[in-house]
């Protein structure tokens, strides 16, 4: 179930649906219910706020709800409490702030995602051109795609200084045209290779920035 069908609401719910996952959406606007009627599995119009009307829409059978209301915050607590309060397994929400967030978090939503804020870290990782992509995990740390530094170019893994000295661990290697691959010890970087690597936020950083 996906409650508030604005930009993200939408969005996510398109995605699901192409992936195969049956989706049910919700959203008070009628005008946004009538222009995904035949996109979703099911597109209803309720105010997700009334456990009355969510009690007969039969959240509690769904295994998973993300309330994709943002910039009403009453509404979209309100919607995430009553999702939890008629036990819906997994309740994921957007949050537009910090403290949106900890309200969220406090009323025991299990997962709480802000977009615009970790779009904006990614971003402004990438700006900086070290990095090829960059995503951060949990809080410290994070997975990032790079450029091997030169100084690794021809040395086995399992005989490189990488976890020692820079605290990071290569997870998977990418040559040419080939998809991506697990490292292993064994593995030779060369010259064109795209790494991922995995550590400590700081850690992969100053690693993506060795030439």
């Amino acid at each position: 179930m996906v409650i508030g069908l604005g930009r993200f609401g939408k969005s996510l719910a398109l995605e699901l649906m192409d992936q195969g996952t049956e989706v049910l959406g919700v959203d008070s606007d009628r005008r946004i219910v009538q222009s995904l009627a035949g996109r979703l599995t099911h597109v209803v119009e309720a105010d997700a706020t009334n456990e009355d009307a969510m009690r007969q829409l039969s959240v509690a059978e769904f295994e998973r709800a993300v309330i994709g209301v943002g910039n009403d915050l009453e509404a979209s607590i309100l919607s995430a409490s009553v999702a939890l309060g008629l036990g819906v397994d997994q309740v994921w929400a957007k949050a537009i702030s910090h403290a949106h967030a900890r309200i969220l978090t406090q009323i025991g939503v299990h997962h709480v995602v802000r977009p615009e804020h970790d779009m904006g870290k990614r971003v402004a990782h990438l700006v900086k051109g070290s990095m090829l992509d960059y995503i951060e995990i949990d809080d410290g740390y994070a997975i990032v795609k790079t450029r091997p530094p030169r100084r690794l170019y021809g040395v086995p893994l399992g005989e490189s200084t990488i976890r020692a000295e820079f605290g990071v661990t290569v997870v998977g290697i990418k040559r040419g045209e080939d998809d991506f691959t697990y490292a292993t010890a064994e593995t030779v970087i060369e010259d064109g290779d795209v790494l991922i690597v995995a550590g400590p936020r700081e850690s992969v950083e100053r690693f993506s920035e060795i030439t």
